[in-house]
Formats: structure tokens, sequence, C-alpha cells
């Protein structure tokens, strides 16, 4: 395969032949990495689960792909929600190319929150063996861009007007590592939320890159 839209015939028959089988809660989404990530979804069945459409982004577990921060391993059976609240049992594989270069996702998201309430009479089709996954499902890449910034301060706990400048540099290393710098005017909305300048923005980012390295470094001399 060389291309998600070479394949889409396909995907799209696959997708509607999963929702056939699983009924209205599942959802199977098809991402074209080819695109810019604000607007990646390029087939979409059941929308109605996550609140998606064509043309909509997508989640923060991409993004992360996408910069390296996580290997593009297939993620299959992990429990992730909805902004509304709603559980979902959801699957992630990565399609790629002949080069062995990841071109785009197919993912399943099926609403499991009536099953969770009658979790005692369900117990082994809801809970077996699964891990708890924060996965931000959104209509725009501002929102997302907003709930890594949420998640990011979270980690630091502190407010901006609390950090120090060592505060911040962490923050912009964790925002670097969840991919946020891939998102269009990133920076503009990071420097705002922060109270810098670009320019002190790009310092702490090499800052924190720097530190990363010798980070790393130090953890292979003690191995």
């Amino acid at each position: 395969m060389e291309s998600i839209e070479q394949e889409l015939p396909f995907l799209k028959e696959m997708a509607k032949g999963i929702t056939a089988q699983f009924g209205d809660n599942c959802e199977v989404v098809v991402h074209d990495w080819s695109r810019p990530y604000d607007s990646t979804i390029v087939w979409i069945e059941n929308g109605h689960v996550t609140g998606r459409k064509v043309g909509d982004p997508g989640t923060n577990l991409g993004l992360e792909i996408m910069r390296g921060t996580t290997e593009g391993d297939n993620r299959h059976n992990y429990v992730t929600q909805t902004k509304e609240g709603r559980l979902l049992r959801s699957t992630s594989m990565y399609v790629k190319n002949k080069e062995g270069k990841i071109i785009g996702a197919v993912c399943i998201n099926f609403d499991i929150t009536e099953l969770t309430i009658a979790e005692k009479t369900l117990q082994s089709l809801t809970a077996s063996g699964l891990q708890p996954v924060r996965e931000s499902f959104v209509t725009n890449v501002g929102d997302l861009l907003d709930t890594l910034i949420q998640e990011a301060q979270e980690l630091i706990g502190l407010p901006p007007s609390h950090m120090l400048k060592e505060d911040k540099v962490r923050m912009i290393q964790l925002l670097d590592q969840k991919g946020a710098f891939l998102i269009k005017k990133a920076g503009e909305k990071i420097c705002q939320y922060l109270g810098i300048s670009k320019y002190t923005l790009y310092s702490y980012l090499d800052e924190s890159k720097s530190t990363a390295g010798e980070a790393a470094g130090e953890a292979g001399a003690n191995e």
C-alpha cells in the first residue's frame, strides 16, 4: 500500500462491514496522514460515537507517534473516554507503506458505557485486561492543543504565573514530547499561555532538548 487515497474504497467497505457487525455503538475511522493533521479523517462510520466527521483531526495519540515520542505499534483493546465522559473500548491500527513509514490509521471505537453500568453481569466483556488510556477526541486541533497544554500544566503542578524558568522549560519539553509543536500556530498559543516571547520559547525548547539528550547519555552510561 502506497497511499490511503489509493486504498480508500476498500477501507470504506471494511469500515462499513465492521459497523454493520457491531452496530450503532461502534465507530470506525480512517486517517490519512498525508493530509494536514487538522483534517486527517477521510472516512468515518457512526461518527456520533465521538462526535466527529470527515475533515476533523486525529487524536493526541497520533501526534505522539508522528513526533516519534511513541512507537507506531498497533494498540488493541484499550479504554478511553469522550469529552462527554462516555467510555470507549478502542483499537488503533497503523497503516504503513512499502518503506515501513506510517501513512495513516484505522481506528475502532466501541461505546461500552451501557455495558459498564451492568458490569457485574457483563464483566468478561467489559473489563478483562483493559488498561485506561487518556485519549482526546476533538473536532478541531485548537481543542486538542488546549488539552495538551492542560495535561502538561497538571504535570508541572503550578499555574504559569507561579512557574520558574525551569518549570516552563519542563512544560515545553512535555509539550514537545506530546507532539504539540506539530500543530499549526501552536507556538503562538503556548507563548501566550506561558507569558513568554517567541524567542524565549525557542530558547527554552532548545534547552529542553539539550537536557533530554544529556539525561539519555547519563542513562546509557549507567547501564
